[in-house]
């Protein structure tokens, strides 16, 4: 019996002291946090078309994948020279739609010169071509009918493009950067790119990488949307403020800033990525802006913001533009804040509050998307300390 007890002595372990509990506990945490981050980021851009995902997904590329080559830029040249030339012809097509009239009749032959082209950009910019174009952009009615592109579908590059087509028209042209982060081409299908970003040195140091998934935005892309929502960690999604005043290009009677809330109101509803994290992009900022200064008004298609302007949430703006980018982004926090028609399994509390994250960006404006990306990265980084209680 003696025997039996002394065993039972030396093999009894001492109790921990709370020291040592608490010790453990920060290994664990610390050890949990270090896997979080070796974990892939897997991201999905989501929004409508023409909100600017794919200029996202390229300045993914020219921040964190090295950029384009110069024979990668040349291959964009094609691409670039059909931007250009479905703009003049679509301002073409409209001047007659419009009822306006061109300066003179030089303009007039310019303008019959491209319609007998058809759609197809010429695969060279010849002397005759290039002095068409010029003399059209030129021209005091092609301007007004620019000027009045929100009553038709018009690529929002065409402004930048036709102001700098003497340089693009030159035998030796290489596309910029500038020049590639505003062509434009529909998305169809789903695209991702891959790249790694580094971690801050206070949380351990090293890389972390990102999936990022492109789709298209128009309405007979978005049934592929599905395919990729399994497994996302975050979803960006971008909203084109400038839509304000514009039409959608498959439904002419829906407005596509209208179109653009409710997308974000089925996504953010959606079960499937209920247990996502969500960032708004507010994008087009600078298009908004120059829209507003020319004359157009928010609250000719949207009649609520007159009583937006005069609600507390908008003591703090101080003009027009202010009070349009917030009138916006309280639509989507009103939003955010609609009852769930179908909770999510994925959740183990219902009640929770899901946090959804808002920027007001300029897609084209690599510094402000470099800003905003490490804005985005700090937040994943904060919500991966959240979930095991380190922040």
């Amino acid at each position: 019996m003696k025997l039996k007890m002394l065993h039972c002595l030396r093999s009894s372990k001492p109790p921990q002291s709370d020291k040592q509990r608490t010790s453990q506990e920060i290994e664990r945490k610390c050890s949990e946090m270090h896997k979080n981050f070796r974990e892939d980021v897997k991201i999905l851009l989501l929004g409508t078309a023409e909100s600017g995902k794919t200029t996202i997904f390229k300045q993914m590329r020219i921040l964190h994948i090295n950029g384009y080559t110069d024979d990668e830029r040349r291959d964009e040249i094609p691409e670039i020279y059909q931007n250009i030339h479905e703009s003049i012809y679509q301002l073409v097509q409209y001047m007659s739609i419009l009822g306006l009239e061109y300066k003179c009749c030089t303009s007039q032959r310019s303008a019959s010169y491209i319609l007998s082209m058809g759609w197809a950009a010429p695969e060279y910019m010849n002397e005759e071509y290039c002095d068409h174009v010029i003399t059209l952009w030129n021209d005091f009615g092609i301007r007004t009918c620019y000027e009045r592109s929100n009553e038709f579908p018009l690529s929002d590059s065409t402004k930048y493009f036709l102001d700098n087509f003497e340089r693009i028209s030159q035998d030796n042209y290489i596309p910029t950067t500038e020049d590639i982060l505003h062509s434009r081409k529909v998305t169809t299908g789903i695209h991702n790119i891959s790249f790694r970003v580094p971690i801050p040195d206070y949380l351990g140091g090293g890389e972390q990488v990102f999936h990022m998934w492109d789709v298209g935005g128009q309405r007979n892309q978005r049934n592929k949307w599905i395919q990729v929502f399994d497994g996302i960690h975050a979803v960006l999604f971008l909203i084109s403020c400038s839509d304000f005043d514009q039409s959608l290009l498959e439904d002419a009677s829906q407005n596509r800033l209208q179109e653009a809330l409710n997308l974000f109101r089925s996504v953010w509803q959606n079960r499937f990525l209920a247990a996502a994290g969500f960032i708004v992009f507010l994008n087009k900022q600078d298009i908004m802006e120059r829209k507003i200064a020319s004359g157009k008004h928010i609250v000719d298609y949207f009649p609520e913001f007159e009583e937006f302007c005069n609600s507390p949430q908008a003591e703090s703006c101080f003009d027009e533009c202010d009070w349009t980018k917030k009138f916006i982004k309280q639509k989507l926090i009103d939003i955010t804040e609609e009852p769930v028609k179908r909770p999510s399994r994925n959740l183990i509390n219902h009640q929770t509050k899901r946090e959804c994250y808002y920027h007001f960006t300029v897609a084209t404006d690599t510094c402000c998307i470099r800003k905003v990306f490490n804005d985005v990265h700090q937040m994943i980084l904060h919500d991966n300390l959240a979930q095991i209680g380190l922040f």
